[in-house]
């Protein structure tokens, strides 16, 4: 079997993360699997795991991805504004799979992820924009959203 060139494994590479990333946001990160990988890549599931050993190397790799994606929701013009699209940006399934995903990490101890970029840069971004207000709003959103995924409960921006 011909080696293949760095710029093919690299074009493999990202098209397993673009699948992994699009499986977060829809299925969940305890859902996606090698298996369902593989299944809609066509590449096998020791090939994924040869570039990605452990599960938790998606979410390393991901992360910055996935935090662009959460924050570029929001509006940081004002704390009324940033409260509003923050729960209108928790009626897409894919950024309630994000916070979901956050507060999994946040329960889990001596894995290779330390941090989670999305709620970090919302909250860096509401502090630099707004405050020390936007801070604490960010901080009272996402205890509110942790109660409101807890129950499972559709998250609409009337219910707020």
């Amino acid at each position: 079997m011909a080696k293949r060139s760095r710029v093919e494994t690299e074009q493999t590479i990202n098209h397993i993360l673009d699948e992994a990333l699009k499986q977060i946001l829809s299925i969940g990160f305890e859902a996606m699997s090698y298996t369902t990988l593989s299944n809609a890549t066509g590449i096998s599931r020791t090939g994924i795991s040869h570039h990605f050993p452990k599960k938790t190397e998606f979410l390393v790799r991901l992360d910055h991805r996935i935090g662009q994606f959460f924050v570029a929701a929001l509006d940081f013009s004002s704390i009324e504004r940033l409260e509003i699209s923050w729960k209108k940006a928790l009626e897409l399934a894919e950024n309630r799979a994000v916070l979901r995903l956050f507060f999994r990490l946040c329960g889990t101890k001596g894995e290779s992820v330390t941090y989670f970029t999305a709620v970090k840069t919302a909250q860096e971004t509401a502090l630099s924009q707004l405050g020390s207000e936007g801070e604490c709003c960010i901080k009272q959103l996402i205890g509110d959203s942790a109660l409101l995924l807890l129950e499972n409960t559709s998250y609409t921006a009337e219910a707020a």
